[in-house]
């Protein structure tokens, strides 16, 4: 067991308590969270000094562990550019654990992450939740599959229409290429049911999630137009839907707040490498979130180096975005968007003991950092 004491505990969900404590079962799970707990017999007890204490960081979207840092081609394991529809691409087939990327997160305070695959393609394949702690991805799964991965906008037709001379060469195509593998396997799955039994298809089986909404769409849509098309077409076959990167959002945010799909935005730091980013810019959360759309902040790791997600909220923040929704946006808001909530995103009973103990607010302070972080229950960093 495991006990946290003299912290200001930040629960995201709850109360706060300004000297409080947190006790860990030997199960890796949250036992308690009280102003005041005994130490149990044989309890390993940690003095947080009355540092600030929050849930682990949750990001929503990110390639980290497909996209190897300090590598070239070799550890490019995220896009299979060979054809715009590979939904049976699984990311939990290309997570590298050992990547330093996922090191570098916890000790930066985030402890689980959506990653996949890129936006080369129309749809890549499908998402897996992990935590950032641990040497075998089997082990680190929390949802897996978690979404599937479409793009619509500039980067499938650069890939294909562009560089290959093929479909897609325009968002019509984009669109055209989606809906046709959606019909495709409205009718596979009819057929199947029906008692047909048509020619296995990995494609088709990899899409029945989706259909049967068990999974949602992940779309990346940076423009205005592609986020109301990406809409337009899960309405089309009742659908659920996550909206990644939403750079646009803010020139249609009542019309998004009238849909209610979350937006996950970023990544905002940087330069606006391509067209799609012109619009690029913090105050697009604050923006949304005003409008009473779910809003969750994105680094796109390695875009932005993922220990960097808490400084990004704190960005957002600082253009607009109310402070408890800065910490909401990292933590309790993507774990609800990608159906985690019940294991983490907030400090309570039951849900897995990740836990951030930071030497400053990250969100306010220049150099405030993880003093520790904890995963399931276990010290994966300490700051010497």
């Amino acid at each position: 067991m495991l006990l946290i004491q003299n912290g200001y505990i930040k629960p995201i969900v709850g109360k706060e308590l300004t000297n409080g404590c947190i006790l860990i079962g030997d199960d890796g799970k949250i036992l308690q969270v009280a102003a005041e707990i005994d130490a149990p017999e044989g309890c390993t007890v940690i003095d947080a000094g009355g540092r600030l204490v929050t849930p682990g960081c949750v990001e929503a979207h990110c390639h980290v562990g497909l996209d190897n840092e300090a590598v070239g081609w070799e550890g490019h394991d995220y896009n299979e550019i060979v054809d715009p529809l590979t939904p049976q691409m699984r990311a939990i087939d290309s997570i590298y654990p050992q990547d330093e990327g996922l090191h570098k997160a916890v000790i930066g305070g985030v402890t689980t992450a959506c990653t996949g695959p890129g936006s080369a393609n129309v749809v890549g394949g499908t998402f897996a939740v992990i935590k950032l702690y641990g040497n075998r991805v089997d082990n680190m799964i929390v949802k897996s599959p978690a979404a599937m991965k479409c793009a619509l906008g500039e980067n499938p037709k650069r890939c294909y229409g562009q560089n290959g001379k093929k479909a897609p060469m325009t968002r019509m195509g984009v669109a055209a290429l989606l809906r046709e593998l959606l019909f495709k396997t409205k009718r596979y799955m009819e057929d199947k049911a029906s008692g047909k039994n048509p020619p296995f298809d990995m494609k088709l089986e990899a899409m029945i999630p989706v259909l049967e909404k068990k999974i949602p769409l992940k779309a990346h849509a940076h423009r205005a137009d592609d986020i109301l098309t990406i809409i337009r077409i899960v309405k089309e076959f009742d659908l659920d839907l996550t909206l990644d990167h939403c750079t646009d959002g803010a020139c249609i945010a009542d019309e998004l707040a009238k849909e209610g799909f979350p937006a996950f935005i970023g990544p905002s730091l940087g330069s606006k490498t391509k067209v799609e980013l012109a619009s690029k810019s913090f105050t697009t959360a604050g923006i949304l979130h005003r409008a009473g759309v779910k809003v969750s902040i994105i680094t796109d790791a390695p875009v932005i180096p993922l220990e960097n997600l808490p400084m990004c909220a704190g960005f957002a923040v600082q253009s607009g975005l109310p402070m408890d929704e800065g910490w909401r946006a990292i933590t309790i808001n993507p774990a609800e968007s990608l159906g985690i909530a019940d294991r983490v995103g907030s400090l309570e009973p039951g849900k897995d003991a990740d836990i951030v103990i930071w030497t400053a607010d990250p969100l306010t302070t220049i150099g405030g950092h993880a003093w520790m972080t904890v995963i399931d229950g276990k010290i994966a960093h300490k700051e010497a």
